[in-house]
């Protein structure tokens, strides 16, 4: 394996364990309803319906880029790989990103590739 994969699986890894961890305290919190009900409706939201998943998804990645949500990016990409989201459907999101949201998404773009890249590469 190389440094570059054991790198790339790390940040997978990384960002997984530190969600999960910190999505755990938030959502153990006993007086946190409103946090429970927003983290409901995230997952309400995404479920199948008049749109796929897939498609939800892919409007998740593109408006958390225009939003420059580095952490929301890295989530709709899993989410979006799960999904069966190809790597030419991943460039036409960045291009509806990128126009929608401007010359200021560029470097999110670049990280978005990294991250997708490292997820290819796990499995």
């Amino acid at each position: 394996m190389t440094h570059d994969l054991i790198t790339m699986t790390n940040l997978v890894e990384e960002f997984n364990a530190y969600r999960s961890k910190m999505n755990e305290k938030i959502l153990g919190a006993d007086n946190n309803k409103i946090m429970k009900r927003i983290y409901s409706l995230d997952t309400l939201t995404y479920q199948e319906g008049a749109l796929s998943t897939k498609v939800k998804e892919m409007l998740g990645l593109s408006t958390s880029m225009v939003l420059r949500c580095d952490d929301c990016i890295k989530y709709h990409l899993e989410k979006c790989d799960e999904q069966g989201v190809t790597t030419d459907e991943l460039f036409e999101i960045f291009g509806v990103a990128n126009l929608v949201g401007g010359t200021i998404v560029i470097p999110h773009t670049r990280r978005a590739l990294e991250y997708w890249e490292q997820l290819q590469n796990s499995k």
